[in-house]
């Protein structure tokens, strides 16, 4: 009679992969989230920048909503800065209705500049 592992005592199974028998492991359900560009900048950068912690949160079940968070924190930054940025340097409805080149060459730089301070500010942290 063959004994049974711990893990199959508690009601685990496995199941053959080639040579190996690996144990059927699922994790709980989780919330769907939305996320966007921002948080596929920041797992991409966990993965390759902060394995340890992208471990952790994946692991966790925290992975999903940690992402969104990040999301929706980098989406109100950006709107923010590109506000102010666009303010402080005169860009306008006005600018755009006279000269609507001028206004998406600055509108650009602005949006590439907010980007930058979003990315460094939350996203590579």
């Amino acid at each position: 009679m063959e004994q049974k592992t711990i893990f199959e005592q508690l009601g685990g199974t496995y199941s053959q992969q080639g040579d190996y028998l690996l144990p059927n492991l699922k994790l709980p359900e989780q919330p769907e989230y939305n996320i966007g560009v921002w948080g596929q900048r920041r797992r991409r950068y966990l993965k390759q920048h902060r394995p340890i912690l992208y471990t952790n949160l994946l692991t966790s079940c925290k992975l999903s909503k940690h992402l969104a968070e990040i999301e929706e924190e980098c989406t109100e930054r950006m709107d923010s800065l590109v506000k102010v940025m666009a303010k402080q340097e005169g860009v306008t409805e006005t600018l755009k209705v006279a000269d609507q080149m001028a206004w998406v060459r600055r509108m650009n730089n602005i949006r590439n500049r907010a980007d930058e301070i979003v990315m460094n500010e939350i996203v590579y942290v």
